[in-house]
This record gives C-alpha cells, structure tokens and sequence, in this order.
C-alpha cells in the first residue's frame, strides 16, 4: 500500500510540472506575438525584415501611451507597425492632422476609443494622416523588443 502512495506523489508531481509548462505555454500563444517589419516606414528605428516581439498583456508590459510602438491590424487585414502620436482625447498639431481635416474646423481631437498612430519615417508613412485615427479593437499589442 505504502509503494501505491509513493508511486501516485511521483505521477502527480510530474503532472503538475506538465500542467506548469502546459499554463506557461498557453500564457505565452495568447499574450505574446513575434511580428516582422515589412517596408520602411519606421526607419531609422526598424528596418525591413526585423523581427518584433509584441505583447499584449497591457497589466504585465503597461498601458499604451503616447511615443509607444504598437501594432495594429488595418482593414484590409495587415498587420502595421506604428508609433502612437496622440491617445483619445488629445489634440493634435495642425500639421500632423488627418489630409482631409480643415483647419477652420479648428484642433483635430483624437475621437474617443481611437489612437492616432504616425511612422518613425514621415515622408513614406502611410498613417492616422493619410487613414485616420485607428480603433482600440485594432491594435494586436505593444512592441517590447527587437531582435
């Protein structure tokens, strides 16, 4: 009976390192993405072909923020890499604003739930200025590394 006991602690201790790296595995597919830069509208700070580690788990990496990096799915279904430039609320500087915005409309406030988004690389960038403000629901994550 004794052995029966000792056998069970040893099955159990081994499923419970499993049921860890199984967690552990999971946690990581749901809030982690590794991205790949295409184009060269963030240069000079990523260039074509760089891989990015995203992350999604806003309590663990913080919320977005105004000069973060985020990626964001536009709507043709691409995944887009961009700075923000402005959070829901905030007004944005008359030459940065929307191509279509008419400056006797007066200050371009980013709508709240959007995020107004600008390439590192202004002159090629397709961004807020040229599509608008993205939604919350588009963005996959924050960039938190570069390989």
């Amino acid at each position: 009976m004794a052995e029966v006991q000792k056998r069970r602690a040893k099955i159990t201790g081994f499923g419970l390192t499993l049921l860890g790296v199984l967690a552990i595995t999971v946690f990581m597919f749901f809030n982690f993405k590794t991205v790949v830069v295409t184009g060269n509208s963030m240069e000079p700070t990523y260039t074509d072909k760089e891989r990015l580690l995203v992350s999604k788990a806003y309590w663990l990496v913080g919320a977005i923020r105004q000069k973060d990096v985020i990626v964001f799915r536009n709507p043709t279904g691409e995944e887009v890499i961009k700075r923000v430039y402005g959070l829901p609320g905030d007004t944005i500087d008359f030459f940065n604003t929307p191509e279509e915005w008419n400056i006797s409309s007066g200050d371009y406030v980013v709508p709240p739930g959007k995020y107004y988004v600008i390439g590192d690389n202004r002159e090629i960038s397709e961004d807020s200025r040229k599509i608008g403000p993205i939604e919350r629901g588009q963005i996959l994550g924050k960039v938190i590394a570069n390989r």
